[in-house]
């Protein structure tokens, strides 16, 4: 029996991509222009190989990113420059973040019935704001657990310890939870590994590359369709 319901954060119960592709629009044009390059299409190239590279390493650190950027074409950053600009991305990013529909009533009817709680990834932000969820403090009754994976020494999604972490202080069982998330090998894939009953959400209306793959995790594309959970677990 289900006792435990948690959920990722970014683009499963907050949209932020817009913000994000606003952001990296703009700190690509800031880096290229400094950098002072005139192949636009190979610095480009070579900023989204660095950025896939380390978020295949479940590093989201912007500086970490634009810093392997400077050191690829052997320049020093102005690292009081990079911090200016990173507080900017992150600012363009929670202007344009907004609750999905139906994320709140869909948390509060899953409250009633499960224990809730939220797992997120920190997004290497330093010294400065808050992760995205505090913009939205009208979520927080709903989770009974909140945990921010790659802080205070708690590893990142994909490692199993956050999802470990999480069920101990629930006092459940893995095969008593599901995990909701929308990244396959970040959500799913770790979840899974951990023991867990990934249910992957794809969320409807979304301009996004999906990644091409058979499985029998259950899918759902509207967070409301969470809320027969049971139907939806008995469909795997």
């Amino acid at each position: 029996m289900i006792k435990a319901v948690i959920f990722d954060f970014g683009q499963t119960l907050v949209d932020s991509a817009n913000g994000f592709r606003k952001a990296e629009k703009d700190a690509q044009a800031k880096i290229f222009s400094n950098l002072s390059l005139t192949l636009q299409e190979d610095f480009l190239k070579n900023y989204r190989r660095f950025r896939k590279e380390l978020h295949e390493q479940s590093i989201f650190s912007r500086m970490t990113l634009w810093k392997e950027v400077y050191l690829y074409y052997s320049q020093e950053p102005d690292l009081c420059l990079l911090e200016t600009w990173e507080k900017e991305y992150w600012m363009m990013v929670r202007a344009h973040t907004t609750l999905f529909p139906k994320a709140e009533p869909v948390l509060k009817s899953l409250s009633a019935i499960y224990r809730v709680a939220l797992i997120t990834n920190t997004q290497g932000q330093q010294g400065y704001g808050t992760h995205r969820m505090n913009m939205f403090p009208e979520l927080e009754p709903y989770f009974e657990l909140v945990i921010v994976a790659g802080e205070g020494g708690v590893p990142p999604k994909p490692h199993p310890e956050p999802f470990h972490l999480c069920l101990k202080n629930l006092h459940v069982l893995p095969a008593e939870s599901v995990y909701v998330g929308d990244d396959w090998r970040i959500d799913i894939c770790g979840a899974r590994d951990a023991g867990l009953t990934p249910i992957w959400l794809k969320h409807e209306g979304i301009k996004r590359s999906w990644p091409d793959i058979k499985t029998s995790i259950p899918i759902v594309h509207r967070l409301d369709q969470l809320l027969d959970l049971e139907t939806l677990l008995g469909k795997k």
